[in-house]
């Protein structure tokens, strides 16, 4: 085995898409999501066309414990990890106080819990082995506050910061970690997250192009990426500068239906 990359969220959309990406590079992968189905479904297409391993690992990372259920998997699988990204997460709609608690909790476990106990545990062994490639896919989101969306807004920043600071610490041992942060992408995202009908959804970039920006980044070992120069210019020079009740408000409209 040569060049494994572990993908979570690997079933659909972005994650599916970063599987092809690396399998058509010669990759081996190991392939992580809840649906059994889709993940054999995926291995048979990619070792069919490109001649690759692919394991698969059918587990919810956002169980108590289904993110070191997967360390686990992968050692017992006797496999070194050389690409980690991690792409699982989603998001909910509507105001917060009007949204299940015990949804949004399980979004922080996914969207944070998980993203933290799988950079740890192969950070770790990236590090102890001199060299690795990191990807933490946040999103345009984790750069402004997100009424209608806070609890989602809020995990993305959490993932733009601490990817940025594990980076830091983390390139001198030869590891590093790259932030992509897309805007809206055509997958089952916005289904799951109840966005239909908002202007947010109205136009959005393939999983293929974004997958492959944000992996073209990672192995140029970039800190942060916006697949769109338009929304990074945006994002860099122009939110930062509005006074914040209008960013708040800005958003807010974006995300009403």
């Amino acid at each position: 085995m040569s060049n494994i990359a572990l993908i979570t969220g690997a079933s659909s959309g972005i994650g599916a898409a970063f599987a092809r990406y690396h399998a058509s590079k010669k990759g081996d992968l190991i392939l992580t999501a809840r649906r059994a189905d889709a993940l054999n479904d995926l291995k048979a297409e990619l070792e069919a066309a490109h001649e690759v391993s692919v394991h698969v690992i059918p587990l919810d990372l956002g169980t108590t414990g289904g993110a070191n259920a997967l360390v686990e998997a992968v050692d017992a699988l006797g496999l070194s990890v050389e690409v980690l990204i991690n792409n699982a997460g989603f998001g909910g709609h509507g105001a917060f106080i009007d949204r299940s608690l015990e949804d949004e909790q399980a979004m922080i476990d996914l969207n944070v819990k998980a993203l933290v106990t799988l950079t740890h545990a192969f950070g770790n062994r990236m590090a102890a082995s001199g060299g690795g490639k990191i990807l933490n896919v946040g999103s345009t989101a984790g750069f402004m506050p997100g009424p209608l969306q806070a609890v989602y807004f809020g995990t993305k920043a959490f993932v733009n910061s601490f990817s940025q600071a594990v980076d830091h610490e983390l390139r001198p041992k030869g590891v590093t970690v790259t932030v992509l942060a897309p805007g809206y992408v055509e997958t089952e995202f916005s289904e799951r997250a109840d966005l239909g009908g908002t202007d947010l959804t109205k136009s959005g970039a393939t999983p293929e192009s974004v997958a492959e920006h944000g992996y073209d980044a990672m192995m140029a070992g970039k800190l942060v990426t916006v697949n769109d120069p338009k929304l990074g210019v945006m994002l860099n020079w122009i939110v930062p500068l509005l006074p914040r009740r209008t960013v708040l408000k800005m958003v807010e409209k974006m995300q009403t239906k």
